[in-house]
């Protein structure tokens, strides 16, 4: 394939969409506590005329009838929701007294381990420096894509425009063709198990129309996750840019996110999967995750054993992982390295890390 791309934004045009994008994105939180209050309103008025309903005929004698409730109040009270869908719960993550600060023993050089349990961080190494997470960014893609899914049935079709994105700036991938379909369930795989930037990009384009608009929803998570100040994403796939940044700490955060969602943490702890034929490739394809079936074979002794993991890898932040893991009695703990010199040396880290501060 012959393309030759260059950048078509100049960097005060970048600066003016960013800017762009912040009013916009402040205009639509305005818009949904609006929204929120419009939807609410009817039923607190109507939750006040039936206290005051109540109360009076509190004070009736005994013998008078008592009027039955009004017949639309069973019919309204199921469409009321306490809380919008899109409401994440508060994580946060702190360091105690106990905490062990890590030294240079340790090669990754960006480190937290977290009780995930009590938030307490059980061990870090410059935790709250910003880095490039590499793919550790498609953790945020998958949890973006599934909270505003349709169908997981759903078939998109990969484009010209998503293969030579993935060409020109050497992305790993599925390995996707043009015009070749895949459903929904089957890019959610392939943009964690093969971290494939086709897939992840074919999800942006299902759920937000571009990978732009989709961007704009991963920011806004990141603000309702309260990671806003030290977190911000301009693609949903890891490549480097100065403006796509996160801390281990904030990773941590959006990973223990993504395990509360069921469809997530199956995701994110398989170990392999099976595309359907297609066209293109007959026999399906089989997407693998190499973090977890590469650390299975030395924490296999561990008190503490890794079952869900995404990599990343850029040259700005070397080999990066995410990673929880249990114990025996379910009790779940999350791992965060950056900038290990290789991929085996960031498993060999977790390993290390889950076994001296989890055990």
């Amino acid at each position: 394939m012959d393309h030759s791309y260059e950048p078509i934004l100049s960097d005060e045009e970048r600066a003016r969409r960013r800017a762009q994008r912040t009013a916009a994105r402040k205009k639509k939180q305005q818009a949904r506590r609006w929204r929120l209050l419009l939807q609410t309103a009817p039923f607190i008025i109507l939750a006040i005329l039936l206290a005051v309903f109540l109360l009076r005929n509190a004070h009736r004698p005994e013998e008078e009838p008592q009027p039955e409730a009004p017949a639309a109040v069973p019919a309204v009270m199921p469409e009321v929701l306490p809380v919008e869908p899109d409401e994440p719960a508060v994580y946060t993550i702190s360091a105690t007294a106990d905490t062990v600060q890590l030294d240079d023993t340790l090669p990754s050089a960006y480190a937290v381990v977290v009780d995930r349990a009590s938030g307490n961080i059980l061990a870090e190494k410059s935790s709250e420096t910003v880095i490039n997470p590499a793919s550790m960014t498609k953790i945020l893609t998958l949890l973006v894509a599934v909270e505003n899914l349709k169908s997981l049935d759903d078939t998109v079709t990969i484009t010209i425009d998503i293969t030579d994105y993935c060409y020109v700036h050497d992305c790993s991938v599925v390995g996707y063709e043009v015009g070749e379909t895949a459903t929904v369930r089957e890019l959610l795989y392939g943009t964690i198990l093969s971290s494939g930037a086709d897939a992840a990009l074919g999800l942006a384009t299902y759920v937000a129309g571009s990978q732009e608009a989709f961007v704009e929803l991963m920011n806004e998570k990141l603000e309702k996750l309260g990671l806003s100040d030290t977190a911000h994403f301009t693609n949903c796939v890891g490549l480097y840019d100065p403006d796509h940044y996160c801390t281990v700490r904030d990773m941590a955060i959006i990973l223990s996110a993504a395990m509360d969602n069921e469809l997530c943490r199956e995701v994110l702890s398989a170990h392999t999967y099976q595309t359907a034929p297609t066209e293109q490739h007959p026999e399906g394809q089989t997407l693998s995750n190499w973090f977890l079936r590469k650390i299975e074979d030395h924490d296999t002794e561990q008190a503490v054993r890794a079952v869900g993991a995404k990599t990343g890898f850029v040259l700005q932040s070397g080999s990066c992982a995410a990673s929880w893991g249990e114990d025996s009695t379910g009790r779940e703990f999350i791992c965060v390295t950056g900038n290990a010199y290789s991929a085996w040396r960031a498993i060999y880290d977790h390993v290390e890390l889950y076994k001296t501060y989890c055990g």
